[in-house]
């Protein structure tokens, strides 16, 4: 029988009732290398604006990492965890540390064992590696990998890399003891729904925390209570935080966003209309962020123009020198500053970048 490294008990009811995890980009100076001073203002940012917890090797800190021409995954990964231990024995506030995993099995395995080893609290575990794999090589996959960190599943949408995964999947994922969340990201309600219901099927529903990652449609998820027929009975279920690029910037509004909608998900009721309007907002804002009109290619750069606004990047610099800010969509991303000014946290971030990149 396997065993399993388990989080911490305070850990893990940070994890459950719910938190901002940003995913963490990486700030390259404009001659492409690792920017050190920048990338830890970044990680600071993303402690002082409240976030519960930063993912790191992800997405949007841009896979390429792992490139062994480029050699940043572990300096990256690195580089974070010490900007976050900096920062809880400062304000001796925890900040849970999630790393990415990538790649088959081997290679995911290693990257897990260097996450335990470098002292993050958990493995976001992409599967677009497996596209080929059946559903039961998958679960196998998924517990060797849980075998070494607690686990937070990843539903990655299509259009960036993932597969659809069906029902039976996630019942036998959820099933695996050290999974501990599973971020929700394929940008589409019925596969949401398929991971709600795979988890309340199996009985795991105080158990499993769920995230959402649909960019599109945040406000909603977090506001949503989900309520499962399991045999006679109906279990309730909520998604309790978001893991997602989209929380890269505007960081503080987002934590502000997450407590607005926890107290309003707590008090019952009627949700108050104006946070209804906000999630459009916060959706319109996603599409020029992510540049959904362009098939999301330029999202990681999107993401960089907003840090570049606000002072915290030098350059939209990415790996690849492809990834860029599609045409117009600079244009647009003036238009969601324009007609939202109380989504973004410029003037948090102004009063204190400097201390951030001079820490």
């Amino acid at each position: 029988m396997a065993t399993y490294p388990k989080l911490a008990p305070a850990v893990l009811r940070r994890i459950r009732s719910g938190m901002v995890i940003p995913a963490h980009p990486l700030a390259l100076t404009r001659a492409g290398k690792l920017d050190e001073r920048r990338q830890r203002a970044l990680t600071r940012y993303y402690c002082h604006a409240g976030s519960g917890g930063v993912a790191v090797g992800v997405h949007t800190t841009q896979f390429a990492i792992r490139d062994k021409q480029v050699g940043l995954y572990k300096p990256v990964l690195q580089l974070a965890a010490e900007t976050m231990n900096e920062y809880t024995r400062a304000t001796k506030r925890p900040v849970v540390k999630v790393g990415g995993i990538c790649g088959k099995t081997p290679q995911a395995v290693r990257e897990a064992t260097f996450l335990r080893e470098t002292g993050y609290d958990a493995g976001l575990l992409s599967l677009a590696a497996l596209s080929a794999f059946t559903v039961p090589q998958m679960v196998d996959h998924c517990r060797r990998v849980a075998e070494e960190i607690p686990i937070m599943g990843f539903y990655l949408q299509p259009a960036v890399g993932g597969r659809v995964l069906p029902v039976r999947f996630w019942r036998s994922f959820a099933e695996i003891e050290n999974v501990v969340a599973i971020k929700m990201a394929p940008f589409n309600r019925y596969q949401t729904l398929d991971v709600v219901r795979a988890v309340a099927e199996v009985g795991r529903a105080s158990d499993i925390a769920l995230y959402t990652g649909n960019d599109d449609n945040i406000v909603v998820d977090l506001l949503t209570t989900y309520r499962i027929a399991v045999g006679k009975k109906r279990v309730s279920l909520r998604i309790v935080g978001g893991l997602l690029g989209h929380w890269a910037c505007w960081t503080r509004r987002a934590v502000e966003l997450l407590d607005e909608c926890h107290r309003v998900v707590r008090a019952g009721g009627d949700v108050p209309p104006g946070l209804m309007t906000r999630a459009v907002e916060v959706t319109d804002s996603n599409a020029a962020f992510f540049d959904v009109s362009n098939g999301f290619r330029g999202c990681i750069a999107g993401i960089h123009d907003v840090l570049l606004r606000q002072g915290l990047v030098s350059t939209r610099r990415c790996l690849d020198p492809n990834e860029r800010l599609s045409p117009g969509q600079r244009e647009e991303i003036d238009r969601v500053y324009r007609d939202y000014p109380h989504l973004n946290d410029d003037a948090f971030v102004q009063e204190r970048r400097d201390s951030w990149l001079n820490g």
